[in-house]
């Protein structure tokens, strides 16, 4: 068997975030859902990108975001998703590379190009999220390298990603590889939308091949059904071997499949600037507290600082050390 010489192999949109601060009336105008995400063409990209207030443009993709975070943490990680060949395509390449995070996906040719989500951030830091999915879409088996998922000691796949049935069949691919080499398998849902939408085809996935689930409190209620954290709880037992809910302020709930539910404490920022990524880096913690053999309790609490980091600043990925600040924490 190899060896696991990385922590966490995302698999989801490679994306390019254009972030810029926006109120309430700008979201009305231009039908963006506050707080959650929306598929958009390239047309309608076009027209809210100029309508956008002046803003930043930084390498994004939910799963990305995490294997960055996962880089920050000192760990190894590793990328699979599809860019154009264009000028925002090598942005994306040379960003994660930069990192040390491993990405050898080959481009697609002849198609839309590299995708885009545009991210407008209300006063109260709710980001609202309008994506051009562009080349990320494409993403298909021949990118699943068997060799690169047996290598890794958890494939995170990303929910954003599971809508289009090309991506689809790729999760189901690099998931039956990371079974057959005894890795484990994680699951963010990634928007409630995406679960309603998909719900038949989310839960088989989830059954036949997800060991780590992870959702926030809106798409764990789409999930199971219900709203109630009790019911959630006792369906999340019957489910996965690990299923985790973040809460926001709250903190989060860890719910293995056999033990206690262990609560975990949000860490509050000085000041809360932007909540893009929060999930993504909560996931990053975990995960690779996980592949490091943490406790479960550490792990979960090595996700809500580097969460606590990303939310402090605009844009979703770590602006300072995150292996620092866990060392100084104590949880490194």
């Amino acid at each position: 068997m190899p060896q696991t010489d990385l922590d966490v192999i995302g698999v989801g949109n490679a994306i390019v975030d254009v972030l810029a601060k926006a109120d309430d009336a700008f979201l009305a105008q231009h039908d963006i859902v506050k707080g959650g995400m929306v598929l958009i063409d390239e047309e309608q990209a076009k027209s809210v990108y100029d309508a956008m207030a002046p803003g930043v443009e930084i390498s994004g993709g939910s799963a990305a975001n995490s294997v960055a975070c996962v880089a920050s943490l000192g760990g190894k990680g590793g990328f699979i998703g599809k860019v154009a060949d264009d000028a925002l395509g090598e942005i994306f390449r040379h960003d994660l590379k930069a990192l040390g995070v491993e990405f050898s996906t080959a481009p697609l040719q002849n198609g839309p190009a590299t995708g885009r989500c545009l991210i407008n951030v209300t006063p109260d830091a709710q980001r609202s999220m309008t994506t051009f999915l562009g080349a990320a879409g494409y993403a298909s088996i021949d990118d699943i390298d068997p060799d690169q998922i047996a290598r890794a000691a958890i494939i995170f796949f990303e929910g954003y990603l599971f809508e289009p049935e090309t991506p689809r069949q790729a999760f189901y691919k690099a998931a039956e590889i990371a079974q057959k080499n005894k890795r484990r398998t994680a699951l963010t849902l990634s928007d409630s939308g995406c679960v309603e939408r998909q719900f038949d085809a989310f839960n088989d996935f989830i059954d036949q091949h997800i060991d780590i689930l992870l959702a926030n409190e809106t798409e764990a209620a789409a999930l199971f059904q219900t709203g109630d954290m009790n019911a959630i709880i006792e369906k999340a037992k019957n489910t996965c071997e690990l299923t985790v809910v973040t809460r926001s302020e709250k903190g989060s709930i860890l719910i293995p499949r056999e033990g206690e539910v262990i609560a975990i404490d949000a860490v509050t920022p000085e000041k809360l600037e932007d909540t893009t990524g929060a999930g993504d880096a909560y996931a990053a913690g975990l995960l690779f507290g996980l592949a490091q053999g943490f406790p479960l309790a550490r792990a979960g609490a090595l996700g809500s600082l580097a969460a606590s980091e990303v939310i402090s600043h605009f844009g979703a990925r770590p602006a300072q050390s995150l292996k620092a600040m866990a060392q100084s924490a104590e949880l490194l």
